[in-house]
């Protein structure tokens, strides 16, 4: 009946894009966007001359029974925290996508991320759905690094004809590489040793061999 009420109680916002839409909304609602939920009504691009989109999402205030266990377990946690970070949640296809941010994000981010990816193994270790965290467009970067990464490896691996070793990767990591690896003609990749940190080998195909 809780959650009934306070769906009766919806609101809609506009924007450019998404954040944008979240921005209104939380300026309107005096909320934080980890105190409401939202849904995306409507996105459509608009020809006036100039090619322009709208976002239009349907918000309303979170109670109680609407929290997610692993989200009530990280607003515990982050109360514990000396510093200024908060987040929002998406739910999409079984996945809780979690974006921090706040004045003090950097701290997520040093070290390569280590205590974004932290935080992300000690929610998913309590969440019964998978949990992906990210901060000031940590992963695409990252991604992004991989990625150019591989492709160094396999260029110099096709002009030696040797394998080359990177260093050691925890899963997310290698399996970008293997992807980016795996694309390119006469290469292929390989996971060494055990444990979740392992080292990844980018080395000529048989074929390419020969």
């Amino acid at each position: 009946m809780e959650n009934e009420k306070n769906k009766d109680q919806q609101q809609e916002f506009k924007g450019r894009n998404l954040e944008d839409a979240i921005s209104l909304a939380e300026h309107t609602l005096k909320l934080q966007r980890s105190k409401f939920t939202y849904e995306i009504v409507t996105e459509k691009t608009k020809l006036f001359g100039t090619k322009t989109k709208e976002i239009v999402i349907r918000t309303w205030e979170k109670t109680t029974s609407d929290k997610v266990p692993v989200l009530k377990f990280l607003d515990d946690l982050l109360k514990k925290f000396p510093i200024d970070i908060r987040y929002h949640s998406q739910n999409r296809n079984g996945l809780i996508y979690i974006i921090f941010e706040g004045p003090d994000k950097s701290l997520l981010l040093r070290k390569d991320g280590a205590l974004l990816l932290a935080l992300q193994h000690i929610l998913n270790k309590i969440s019964a759905e998978k949990v992906q965290t990210d901060c000031d467009f940590y992963r695409k970067k990252k991604e992004q690094a991989l990625r150019e990464q591989a492709q160094t490896a396999a260029r110099r691996v096709q002009e030696s004809g040797r394998p080359e070793t990177l260093d050691f990767m925890n899963p997310y990591e290698r399996r970008i590489i293997h992807i980016e690896a795996n694309q390119i003609s006469g290469i292929t990749s390989e996971s060494i040793g055990e444990g979740f940190l392992k080292k990844m080998t980018i080395l000529a195909t048989q074929e390419d061999k020969k």
